[in-house]
């Protein structure tokens, strides 16, 4: 392992963070600023709000990287930086820091797409890991199973076509009035609930590697209705289990079909979601009964944060991906986009 030191910078949606990585494994600080307690009381993100928040804090939490990092600027040999997807003001925070960064420090720019950087937390969490491998990426705006062929070239093998899966989360615990972010909240309730209390849809396409959540959350709705229609009482934790069950079987089933698809014998995990315990178990569960390998971060490390963005840099960095000061902002970034200018 080499001793380059790589600086990387998250901010396309509601944390702002900045990590110092050396030889793109080793994280020496990884500081994250949440908004998770701002945006609650409106039951999800708020762009603008977002925005002006990553304003405030970046350069104390870079600040605050450094010093625990026990390294200065003059130290970084460059600067990685979520260039999409994500809230476009949110991103352009980022973008926009990271490029004053590079140019008044001479040293290389490099954009990372934020699904990749999800995937590489990996790396992070397990040195040894090496691809070839499947990984679910699912998180609060993106549910992709991705074939990682190498460390920066992958392959979409499917991805939902409509609600992530933290988004079904979200919405779920909203209605039943467990609160934001949805994804803890409704595992803690699930955990004294009924998983088959209800028989909410497991949904199957033509790709069989793609998702749909939207039609088993209006299912759990459609429930919740009926039930209040009939002035029962309503088990928000039975509901809870039930829909955990309905997604996480899908999550799992797809992902462990695509490895046999790809004939590979690890699978990885990543995203906010994949911090859920029961999917964890889940897929480990399923994956071992294959004679798969199961991955995963921890949950610092699925949620957004700039290690993973500072590792996948590394990668680039290592092939001279890098980008010139006309780097933009791609909030519908596609993975495996050349954005290099």
């Amino acid at each position: 392992m080499d001793n380059v030191l790589i600086m990387g910078i998250e901010s396309s949606c509601d944390e702002t963070s900045v990590s110092i990585l050396s030889g793109g494994k080793t994280i020496l600080s990884n500081i994250i600023s949440s908004q998770i307690s701002i945006h609650r009381e409106f039951g999800g993100v708020v762009p603008e709000i977002a925005s002006r928040q990553h304003l405030e804090a970046i350069n104390g939490v870079m600040q605050a990287a450094l010093d625990e990092a026990g390294v200065t600027l003059a130290d970084i040999n460059a600067i990685a930086v979520t260039a999409g997807p994500g809230l476009v003001g949110a991103l352009l925070v980022g973008v926009s820091f990271a490029k004053a960064l590079a140019y008044s420090l001479g040293i290389p720019l490099i954009p990372v797409h934020h699904i990749e950087g999800h995937i590489s937390a990996n790396y992070v969490a397990h040195p040894d890991l090496e691809p070839p491998f499947v990984c679910l990426v699912a998180s609060g705006g993106h549910s992709h199973i991705v074939y990682a062929k190498d460390y920066s070239d992958f392959e979409i093998l499917g991805r939902t076509r409509d609600d992530a899966a933290g988004e079904a989360f979200d919405k779920i615990s909203r209605v039943l009035g467990l609160g934001y972010p949805g994804g803890p909240a409704v595992e803690k309730a699930a955990e004294s609930g009924n998983k088959t209390a209800f028989k909410f849809p497991r949904v199957h396409l033509d790709n069989r590697f793609d998702f749909s959540f939207s039609g088993v959350k209006t299912a759990v709705i459609n429930e919740i209705h009926k039930v209040k229609q009939k002035n029962e009482d309503l088990n928000i934790n039975d509901v809870a289990a039930s829909f955990q069950e309905a997604v996480t079987d899908i999550l799992v089933e797809n992902t462990i079909a695509a490895a046999k698809f790809k004939n590979v014998k690890t699978v990885c995990m990543a995203g906010g979601v994949a911090s859920n315990t029961y999917l964890k178990n889940k897929m480990a569960d399923s994956a071992s009964k294959c004679g798969i390998t199961l991955y995963s971060p921890p949950p610092v490390l699925c949620t957004d944060n700039a290690a993973m963005i500072a590792c996948a840099g590394y990668f680039e960095y290592k092939k001279g991906n890098f980008s010139d000061l006309s780097l933009n902002a791609y909030p519908s970034l596609q993975l495996g986009e050349n954005i290099i200018m």
